[in-house]
């Protein structure tokens, strides 16, 4: 009766080179030209050795993008939406860096594209970073900072959403001096003018 032998796990450093090779590989060729193949050889790993721990591309490279960004920072308590948004955009995690936007960029088209990829990525990459936003905004409302018309389902994703439109539409670097003059030009006076527009539309059948 033959026994069983455990697969060794990657794990540890190795683990990290594998993942801070599958980050250079998808800068250089995208998501969608990615193969592990070309992760194990800028690895200098076997193919064997990734499937052992990764199921295919879809789970490697969101494994990656979250080594990338670490786990999901604890929300900024400056006592100012202003300075939170601030913080959580420019500092350690933010997006505002060049290698985050190339990063981003060569993933966009897979989120369109591969449904596996766009669940995964969603819920372990996009989804504690919103969670993050939900609670700035949510405190600010408590300080009485926002208005309470302030429709937050669009202002809560616009800062990023602006952002990546700029970066890759445009090709402006997120800059933290960007950052902060989408927050003082666009967010800060929308969250907090009285009224909502959507209350002053005319009615067509009026």
């Amino acid at each position: 009766m033959s026994e069983t032998v455990a697969r060794p796990r990657v794990e540890g450093d190795r683990e990290a080179e594998i993942l801070e090779a599958t980050l250079d590989v998808l800068v250089e060729v995208g998501y969608d030209r990615l193969t592990l193949d070309a992760v194990a050889s800028r690895a200098k790993a076997s193919k064997a050795t990734l499937y052992r721990r990764w199921n295919g591309k879809a789970a490697l490279v969101v494994d990656a993008l979250v080594h990338d960004k670490g786990p999901a920072p604890e929300p900024p308590d400056t006592g100012s939406l202003r300075e939170d948004l601030r913080e959580a955009y420019c500092g350690l995690g933010g997006m505002a860096t060049p290698r985050q936007a190339a990063l981003f960029g060569s993933i966009l088209t897979a989120t369109t594209t591969d449904p596996e990829f766009a669940e995964v990525f969603r819920r372990e990459v996009v989804g504690p970073r919103l969670a993050v936003s939900r609670l700035i905004w949510e405190r600010a409302v408590t300080r009485g900072e926002v208005s309470p018309d302030a429709d937050l389902e669009v202002l809560e994703p616009a800062l990023a959403g602006i952002l990546m439109h700029r970066v890759h539409l445009l090709g402006e670097l997120p800059t933290p001096e960007l950052v902060t003059r989408v927050i003082d030009a666009v967010l800060l006076p929308a969250a907090t003018r009285p009224g909502s527009p959507r209350q002053h539309q005319k009615d067509p059948h009026d």
